[in-house]
């Protein structure tokens, strides 16, 4: 097939590009600057998602069979949110449409099933737009990322203790590697079971807390399990004040949303969530994959690997 991927530049769509080229699809690459690493296993086409005349004549001339949208916000405040997860992908949905491709493919997130966010309702807005498009869709929610876990192994290597929130076991997800969930997006475009769907996705393996992430880097070092517990109260209290101060000082209310990402991640499970309960339920995320967060620590601590959280440090 021919695709067209936006968001390659990301971690999560460099691991697309690469699963779809090893596929043997021919695919195409939306960026704002040129990329060697990206050039070297696809064509890379300079376009910006905000300009409809570049991206209507780039789809227009490629003919391509899908659209894979990897693209998100860099930090989820209103207007990035509303600008990319939203606007950006109204774009690519609108060019999609024009030229007559057959398929979308977006990468979401598991959290949309609770929305209290700015960005959480921007892409909402985009998910209703592209289910009522009539393009055969498939839209993918993983849980958390490995990098997003990551942010303390220098920590408890420096020999820190481990940071939670609360006892450590407010939270659990199953975490997904870029490998397994670049495959099961890879995948949409030839599974059935997966097209006009919203499919939440985990990766193998039982659903972890922060406390049993802790305890996982204490034993790989030998060290003492040494934890500090941070009361939720306190990311309350920094985005009560920043939102205060933000009505005065526009850069401020850009913090205390940031305070407020936070505090939803520090107290939301990334699972399935139960309407009728309210309870997140790990046996009914489906998994996916084979790579666990623990091989990835191990990973990181013998050099095999590295972690480059930019965005999406938690820590």
């Amino acid at each position: 097939m021919r695709v067209c991927v936006a968001g390659g530049t990301g971690t999560i769509g460099r691991a697309v590009v690469r699963n779809l080229a090893k596929r043997g699809h021919v695919v195409s690459c939306l960026t704002r600057r040129p990329d060697d690493g990206l050039a070297a296993i696809a064509q890379v086409v300079l376009a910006d998602l905000s300009d409809t005349n570049v991206l209507g004549r780039t789809f227009g001339e490629g003919r391509f069979d899908a659209v894979i949208s990897c693209i998100a916000s860099r930090t989820g405040v209103p207007g990035d949110a509303w600008a990319v997860d939203h606007r950006a992908n109204l774009n690519l949905l609108d060019a999609a449409k024009e030229a007559g491709i057959g398929h979308f493919v977006l990468l979401s997130a598991i959290c949309m099933q609770k929305p209290l966010l700015a960005f959480q309702h921007a892409k909402l807005a985009f998910e209703a737009a592209l289910v009522a498009s009539g393009i055969r869709y498939s839209i993918v929610r993983p849980t958390a990322f490995f990098k997003s876990l990551s942010g303390q192994i220098e920590r408890v290597k420096a020999g820190k203790p481990f940071l939670v929130f609360g006892n450590g076991e407010l939270t659990a997800c199953k975490p997904i590697s870029d490998g397994d969930l670049a495959a099961y997006i890879a995948e949409c475009l030839e599974h059935e079971e997966r097209w006009n769907r919203v499919l939440p996705i985990g990766g193998p393996g039982p659903a972890l807390t922060p406390r049993q992430q802790g305890e996982a880097l204490f034993a790989m070092l030998g060290k003492e399990p040494r934890f500090r517990s941070v009361p939720l109260g306190l990311l309350d209290t920094i985005a009560g004040i920043l939102g205060l101060a933000g009505k005065v000082i526009p850069s401020l209310a850009t913090k205390a949303e940031l305070a407020r990402i936070g505090r939803y991640y520090a107290s939301e499970s990334m699972l399935m969530l139960d309407p009728a309960t309210g309870r997140y339920d790990a046996d009914a995320t489906p998994s996916t994959g084979s790579d666990t967060l623990f091989d990835h620590y191990r990973a990181v601590l013998d050099g095999r690997a590295s972690v480059d959280r930019g965005d999406h440090a938690v820590f």
